[in-house]
């Protein structure tokens, strides 16, 4: 049961071979078995709400009946949403975000909330304020980040699917590093309303499931205009038609020669070559392409991230939002000093400060506007690209997951994205899918599509899997 897709868990739902309640029992059962030894999960339901069951009823769509977990960053009515922060530890919202109220509204059960980086600051989930996510793969390792309870949580089939989060490759690089399909939609497809926010310009909710097919499934109950988010797009929705063969004539694949060279381990490029040698085997042409300012990305990144997230951080204070410390304070700025401290961690103390900083009367000029401009280049950089081929595929991340504890330094670690940021940078649409492993962990190659062509890459990906079946592999301790 757990390796069907999701068409397979309907067919079965439909003939009634299986019930709603049923189908859901059999992933909370996983949930409540591996949680303890993944920690991907900070909240699981105790039992199946009456409204899901009637919704899964009701309706008639592919989705009707599914269970799913949704990253904790995505408001749940009634059910606590922490960004992983102990500023939101007993946060309870009101309202569902407009995700998750689509979502239930296609008949999907909501089984848990899954663990993350603490509001999604962070690429090996090591810094949620609820303990590490554990790699299924190998519990020494990581899964990738901020979005790695989710990669986690799909990776041990604890649910079919999952929604995520991408700011600078939180849905690619944990998709990659955990084996699973994960795509980041173009900014603006789906709404953000009710999604606690990072940087708001950069953030767009998105989707993680074993396959191309699932996730485009999902994406389209996902997105579409929503009048609550102002930077949500009016643009015209389209619908997913699984492809019949895995043909790929007269698709030009764009591949950037420098970023192949990049690549150290040997058997990630090895397992990239490979994979582009698939994409060909079924037709499809591979040209070079440049993006001459993609290696100011991370550097631009850094700056504007920050500078975002101190302004959307400001106002947990303690007073209007998040949690209040103990003890006496001197005065109104020893108070907000306390309250931040103990309710942020180390890593998002470090970004507000380096935002703080970069939004300062000395340094806006030079560093901010400097970022944006450098954000511009790499956008035209990209334009250029596509006006030469129709997809392009390149390397998710430099390295499979590294262990627990290994990078102290922040510098490391932001280097781990320094092939997803370009294109988020950009706000076009990304997939990571899995590739040949190497070492026996997994290995992502990431399709990036123009802006607003999600069919593109997701048509691509899901040819792919069509003729190999990385996809499908799971690890053997949660089989």
């Amino acid at each position: 049961m757990i390796n069907l897709s999701l068409r397979e868990l309907q067919q079965c739902l439909h003939k009634k071979q299986i019930s709603v309640a049923e189908l859901a029992s059999v992933y909370l059962d996983r949930c409540h078995q591996y949680n303890p030894i993944l920690n991907a999960l900070v909240h699981i339901d105790a039992d199946i709400k009456p409204d899901y069951l009637l919704a899964a009823q009701v309706s008639q769509g592919p989705l009707a009946g599914i269970p799913i977990i949704h990253k904790d960053l995505f408001s749940t009515q009634g059910v606590t949403t922490t960004a992983g922060s102990k500023m939101l530890a007993n946060y309870v919202p009101p309202f569902n975000a407009t995700v998750v109220s689509q979502l239930n509204q296609a008949g999907m059960v909501q089984l848990a909330k899954a663990n993350m980086d603490e509001f999604a600051m962070g690429s090996s989930n090591e810094y949620s304020a609820f303990g590490a996510v554990k790699n299924p793969w190998d519990l020494q390792r990581v899964p990738g980040g901020s979005s790695g309870g989710s990669a986690a949580a799909v990776a041990a089939r604890l649910a079919p699917v999952a929604t995520a989060s991408d700011t600078g490759g939180s849905i690619r690089q944990p998709a990659a590093l955990c084996g699973v399909t994960g795509i980041k939609p173009s900014y603006g497809r789906v709404s953000r309303y009710g999604m606690v926010a990072f940087a708001s310009s950069l953030d767009q909710g998105g989707v993680m499931a074993v396959s191309a097919d699932d996730c485009a499934l999902v994406l389209t109950a996902m997105m579409g205009h929503d009048a609550k988010d102002s930077t949500s797009i009016a643009a015209d929705k389209w619908t997913w038609q699984a492809p019949e063969d895995a043909s790929m004539k007269g698709l030009k694949v764009g591949v950037i020669p420098d970023w192949l060279e990049q690549l150290e381990d040997q058997d990630i490029k090895q397992s990239t070559l490979a994979a582009l040698d698939t994409l060909v085997a079924q037709g499809a042409e591979l040209v070079d392409v440049d993006l001459p300012h993609a290696d100011l990305a991370v550097a631009a990144y850094y700056i504007l991230a920050p500078a975002e997230a101190s302004a959307n951080l400001a106002r947990f204070d303690g007073i209007r939002f998040g949690q209040q410390s103990d003890g006496k304070s001197d005065d109104v700025n020893d108070m907000y000093r306390k309250n931040r401290s103990a309710g942020f961690g180390a890593e998002v103390q470090r970004r507000i400060m380096l935002g703080t900083w970069a939004l300062s009367s000395g340094y806006y000029d030079d560093y901010y506007c400097r970022a944006q401009r450098i954000r511009r280049l790499i956008s035209e950089d990209f334009k250029q690209a596509f006006s030469q081929v129709d997809v392009m595929a390149v390397p998710v991340s430099p390295e499979v997951a590294f262990k627990h504890g290994t990078k102290s330094d922040g510098v490391s670690m932001y280097q781990a994205d320094q092939f997803t940021i370009p294109a988020s940078l950009a706000g076009l649409p990304c997939l990571s899918m899995p590739i040949q492993p190497a070492r026996n962990l997994p290995v992502g190659l990431q399709l990036i599509g123009p802006y607003f062509n999600e069919q593109v890459i997701l048509t691509t990906a899901a040819k792919y899997q069509l003729v190999t079946d990385y996809h499908q592999h799971m690890p053997e301790a949660f089989l």
